[in-house]
């Protein structure tokens, strides 16, 4: 039996604003906005090509806006990521070189932290 993350709740104080954020700049797919019930609103959320989604909405985290941990995104083309995040208008960082991969990082504007990584070359065994 597989266990599969799917969907991860990002609390945030203004949905719309929030929305329009992670589609509009972040370039996020929008999959899912109803309301399924007096004082919920589900917003889904999906990063192209992702497994996982986000959820934003009304009624969903008594987390504080702006308080989910830090979120990591991975990409095969960190500066092709950094320059679509830029280009879109986001406030994002400098590419930051690890040993363990490079990074860029960014927040929505609740203050949610975001990390985009690229994985290091993997070594292969002959």
């Amino acid at each position: 039996m597989d266990w599969k993350l799917e969907v991860v709740t990002v609390p945030v104080s203004d949905v719309d604003r929030a929305k329009t954020f992670y589609v509009d700049q972040a370039g996020f797919n929008a999959d899912y906005d109803e309301r399924p019930m007096e004082g919920i609103r589900f917003v889904q959320l999906t990063p192209p090509g992702s497994g996982c989604s986000i959820a934003i909405g009304e009624g969903l985290t008594e987390a504080p806006p702006g308080t989910a941990a830090e979120l990591m995104l991975v990409v095969s083309d960190i500066q092709a990521a950094h320059s679509q995040l830029k280009d879109k208008g986001v406030d994002v960082s400098d590419v930051e070189i690890q040993d363990w991969g490079q990074f860029v990082y960014f927040s929505d504007p609740d203050g949610n932290k975001w990390a985009v990584q690229q994985l290091p070359p993997r070594e292969t065994s002959s």
